[in-house]
């Protein structure tokens, strides 16, 4: 048997490889369809080198995230089957398979045919890795630990950047076969790395499998210690849960529509959905082609984008350090602000100084139809870059921490996998529709989206509540508060973080030895008997 390793950030760091994959994917579709090897090999019109039509580009673009949303959605039934675990090394066979069929593409079928099949990888890895560790991880350190998928997503776009821009030097198909087929690396070490991880110890306790789950427990919570409170009560928790959902039957999807859980359903579903309708991935797929409006071409280009993959690397940083101490609620209300600032500011500057390139866009872009010069053409790359730097250390990261801190664990991954499919349909959607858009509605697209962070932001305002440093059973407190809103619980507005509770309580606790008489004053005090739970 393959020893196992307890180190929770061990476990978050090659977990969350399945989130760099969605970034390889990222980049290396944005570095390359501005490419001549591209551009020629899957050339649909009467002139050489023009590239696939506006709508074909967008369906191959929008291909991976069509898989990502059906295997989203299957993907909770696949967890709760063959653990969290197994589940994403089955994502890691799946991108190898896709990865193969994409770099070996004879034409644009058999690429979108390998987009499809990467995007089930992607779809399965972005669902379960969030909810792998937030059933691992410690309260105060959950926000920290399950963002950085989204630091993985970004390293993921940083790297294949590079590669791809290396690769950009080489004649004919080979610029784009090469990246794509080096795709299968992080995907190898993911499958690998996953041996020497346990399995989710809730998971475990579903199965009835109490000793496996107290094994992993003593390995991620009580370092090898096997007396160790954190262990104890970690242990009694998960069973008081479990005994509690034993009471009611097997959960479906429709469960989750089901008056007490639809608002928790709809602030998970939104917040991925939001997460695509702020114009981030937009940006990071098409980025060559905002570039290219603003007069940058050849290599000028490639790099120019490439500063912005860096500012998403070193940005999403912050949150990663302070996203539990400030909270959730504040650090998507400031993100959304920002976003919206920068987006309409973009589409003021094209309006006011673009000029119409003709059919055919700026250098052979048909995408890029507006063509800005001088100072407007600075602020326009200004004005991208600020606009990633508004979303890495706010929305990217926080939009993977929510949505599995909202459950309880009966319909956690279920729900997640929903929320994800949310974040894939429109991924789908808007990578089928911007590159139509850029070529007909041409700047108000930047409106659009502008138009979207306002209304996220009003959203969060009203109904997205705080769940930072709370345990998951005391989110679910929140949410059914007799006191609070019909369905709704506490107000949102009226919630706060609890970080600096949580951090206090693991000192403690850690200090602490085991006693005896779990009816003792002192422990009651310490552990709170009278504890809200979730009630059936």
């Amino acid at each position: 048997m393959v020893k196992q390793y307890g180190n929770i950030y061990l476990i978050a760091g090659i977990s969350v490889i399945g989130g760099a994959l969605f970034g390889f994917d990222i980049s290396s579709m944005s570095a390359i369809i501005a490419g001549k090897g591209y551009l020629c090999y899957f050339n649909q019109g009467d002139e050489p080198c023009l590239g696939p039509r506006s709508e074909v580009q967008g369906g191959i673009t929008a291909s991976m995230a069509g898989g990502s949303w059906l295997a989203s959605l299957c993907s909770g039934f696949l967890a709760d089957r063959i653990g969290r675990k197994t589940a994403i090394m089955t994502a890691a066979v799946i991108w190898v398979v896709g990865s193969i069929i994409v770099s070996a593409s004879q034409n644009i079928a058999m690429l979108i045919v390998g987009r499809v099949i990467n995007g089930f990888s992607v779809g399965i890895a972005s669902a379960q890795v969030p909810v792998y560790i937030t059933e691992l991880a410690p309260p105060a350190k959950r926000g920290r630990l399950v963002g950085m998928q989204q630091w993985a997503i970004t390293w993921g776009i940083l790297i294949m950047f590079f590669i791809s821009y290396g690769c950009s030097f080489l004649d004919g198909p080979t610029a784009f076969r090469v990246p794509w087929a080096l795709q299968m690396i992080p995907a190898i070490i993911l499958f690998f790395g996953m041996m020497i991880l346990p399995e989710s110890p809730r998971w475990l306790a579903t199965k009835s499998r109490w000793e496996e789950c107290e094994q992993v427990l003593v390995l991620t919570l009580g370092k090898g210690d096997p007396s160790s409170p954190l262990v104890a009560r970690e242990l009694k928790d998960i069973k008081e849960w479990l005994e509690i959902e034993r009471q009611s039957q097997q959960v479906s999807y429709l469960e989750l529509f089901s008056p007490r859980y639809i608002n928790r359903t709809h602030i998970g579903l939104f917040m991925q959905i939001w997460s695509q309708l702020c114009g981030m991935n937009v940006m990071m797929y098409y980025i060559s082609y905002v570039f290219a409006m603003a007069g940058l071409t050849g290599n000028t280009l490639l790099i120019s984008s490439s500063i912005q993959y860096i500012i998403n690397v070193v940005m999403t940083v912050p949150a990663l350090l302070f996203v539990d101490k400030i909270g959730r609620r504040p650090t998507l209300l400031v993100g959304s602000t920002l976003m919206m600032t920068w987006l309409f500011a973009n589409a003021g500057l094209l309006a006011t100084y673009g000029t119409d390139p003709g059919p055919n866009g700026v250098g052979g872009i048909k995408e890029a139809s507006v063509e800005v010069s001088g100072a407007a053409s600075k602020a326009v790359i200004a004005c991208s870059y600020l606009f990633v730097a508004s979303f890495a250390p706010t929305w990217g990261p926080v939009s993977w921490i929510y949505p599995p801190e909202l459950y309880p664990n009966k319909i956690r991954s279920k729900a997640v996998a929903l929320a994800t499919s949310g974040n894939w349909a429109f991924n789908f959607a808007l990578g089928y529709f911007v590159p139509i858009a850029f070529v007909t509605i041409k700047w108000k697209t930047y409106v659009i989206f502008g138009v979207f962070c306002a209304a996220m932001t009003i959203h969060v305002f009203f109904l997205f509540p705080e769940t930072a440093g709370k345990r998951l059973e005391d989110v679910t407190a929140m949410f059914e508060d007799p006191h609070g809103i019909k369905y709704i619980g506490t107000p949102a507005w009226k919630t706060r973080s609890a970080t600096s509770r949580a951090s206090r309580l693991e000192h403690e606790e850690s200090g602490m030895q085991t006693s005896d008489d779990d009816s003792s004053p002192e422990h009651k005090e310490r552990f709170g008997e009278n504890e809200r739970k979730e009630h059936v």
